[in-house]
């Protein structure tokens, strides 16, 4: 492409403002709704196991499947939305949230719900669907304002999650939980239609059925093998089986990546030492989110005879938590700001230590529900920190046509991330009970410091590897390079202007 004069560019970024319009509110309602639907089945599974006759180990299967399906259309759906249009992708996206919500609201059983789950999971999408979007339409100097909202939203919806579910439960049955997230969905899903333009379509390249395949075999052995580890036994046939099944695909799949002339995923992008960083970083943040709801929640919720705990409702236990999404929320707008004047690398860097001053709250002082709530609120400050972060650091390395997929790959990280933490911090809780009842055990409050630790040391190593690597730096005017853009000649896409080098790099 060509050099454009600077009255094509201004006219481009006038056309991008009108086109910009409502844009912002659609796709951070579809992130929310995702993200809800995603956490509210959390609080009401032995609520769902009871009245589905199911095992423990068994309902567990609900979060599972629900993981695995997010990790797997992710990416796929993030690529196939770089090659064929954002919007029509973003679409199927939503409605397989809408799907699983309607499916769940009219339950009856345990097999209709796990099929609900994996619809919903479709909607891990929308996140990195919705960050190309906002760099296609939005003005360059709202994109990265955009970006950290859409962002610090998955957090919000996580928050609200707890707390809504909570409060409908008290009132209504668990198909009412559904419902809630259906009618989220529903709404998301005609604003999206309306509101969001037809994007141009410019990236070349065509499908890899080989690569998702590849994809989706690994990623299931890994994340089935993590997150039924606790109940196999780590070190069982079926479990190490999973494990050198997931390495072996994974090598494969590189190999294939590598060869193939248009791969699902760009392996030569993913090593990029920014993009690893970044990456690095999503593992660990998820792990640390993921593990302190897990641990918040099911601490709260402990009977006081136990000798920590509150006794908290599923209610209760969700307000309690709930400064977590007003904590996500402010710390995206002030990581928009921040990301504009010093780059990406501060934010990031400040997430991941007020996430580990979070948990290390917890392990000196839990004593009072106000301990959890200030230590929810410094959680969710460090998680939208980091969450508004992470896609500045990728859109700076990638050019626009790459945004979807690996905007996309980092999203599954913080699954797998999300995964490991879970499972990690439910085998912490499992190794250390005590009895309190016959037949139930329950963990000791040694096992939950020794898993705030844990969680916290995986915070602080979020915020250490961003010094690893040299940042992007953002100035008010581009989300790009706060290089002078009289100095460097630009190529404009779609009211974005790219700097050659950087399109040239990954090209």
């Amino acid at each position: 492409m060509s050099a454009q004069k600077p009255d094509q560019l201004s006219v481009q970024a006038r056309r991008g403002t009108a086109r910009g319009k409502g844009v912002l509110p659609a796709l951070v309602l579809s992130v929310l709704a995702f993200s809800l639907v995603q956490t509210s089945v959390v609080p009401i599974l032995p609520t769902l196991q009871k009245d589905l006759h199911v095992a423990g180990s068994g309902i567990t299967w609900l979060m599972t499947a629900n993981l695995l399906s997010a990790a797997v259309f992710t990416p796929l759906l993030a690529r196939i939305g770089d090659l064929r249009g954002r919007k029509p992708v973003l679409v199927i996206a939503i409605a397989g949230v809408l799907a699983g919500g309607v499916l769940g609201g009219i339950g009856g059983s345990f097999q209709l719900l796990l099929l609900a789950r994996v619809l919903a999971g479709t909607g891990g999408a929308i996140l990195p669907l919705a960050v190309a979007v906002v760099r296609d339409e939005l003005p360059r100097e709202k994109v990265t304002g955009g970006v950290a909202l859409i962002s610090a939203s998955l957090g919000i919806g996580s928050g609200l999650g707890l707390v809504a579910t909570g409060a409908v439960v008290q009132h209504f049955d668990y198909q009412a939980v559904f419902w809630m997230g259906a009618v989220l969905a529903a709404i998301a899903f005609a604003l999206v239609l309306l509101l969001v333009p037809h994007d141009p379509v410019t990236a070349e390249g065509k499908a890899d059925p080989a690569g998702a395949l590849l994809l989706a075999g690994w990623l299931s052995a890994f994340l089935i093998a993590v997150s039924q580890g606790n109940e196999w036994g780590w070190v069982s046939g079926r479990t190490l089986g999973l494990f050198v099944l997931a390495a072996v695909t994974l090598a494969v799949w590189i190999v294939v990546e590598r060869r193939v002339a248009s791969p699902l995923v760009d392996i030569s992008m993913l090593a990029k030492p920014t993009i690893a960083v970044t990456n690095t970083a999503a593992v660990f943040v998820g792990f640390a989110m993921y593990g302190a709801f897990l641990l918040m929640s099911n601490f709260t919720q402990t009977p006081k005879a136990v000798g920590y705990g509150f006794g908290a409702s599923v209610l209760a236990s969700g307000w309690m938590l709930f400064p977590s999404a007003v904590g996500s929320f402010a710390a995206g707008l002030g990581g928009a700001a921040l990301i504009k004047r010093r780059g990406p690398r501060v934010p990031l860097v400040l997430g991941g230590a007020a996430t580990a001053v979070a948990m290390a709250v917890l392990v000196f002082v839990h004593g009072s529900p106000v301990d959890v709530v200030i230590a929810s609120g410094l959680m969710g400050v460090g998680v939208g920190m980091a969450y508004a972060a992470m896609p500045a650091y990728i859109n700076a390395s990638v050019p626009v046509e790459q945004s979807g997929i690996a905007n996309g790959m980092n999203a599954v990280l913080r699954t797998v991330g999300g995964a490991i933490g879970t499972a990690v911090v439910g085998a912490v809780l499992t190794a250390d009970v005590k009895p309190v009842a016959p037949g139930v055990a329950l963990p000791t409050v040694d096992a939950y410091n020794h898993s705030f630790i844990l969680a916290a040391a995986l915070a602080v190593l979020a915020a250490a590897v961003p010094f690893l690597v040299k940042p992007p730096t953002m100035g008010p005017a581009t989300t790009e390079s706060t290089e002078s853009t009289e100095s460097t000649p630009i190529v404009a896409r779609d009211g974005e202007a790219v700097r050659p080098e950087l399109a040239g790099a990954n090209a």
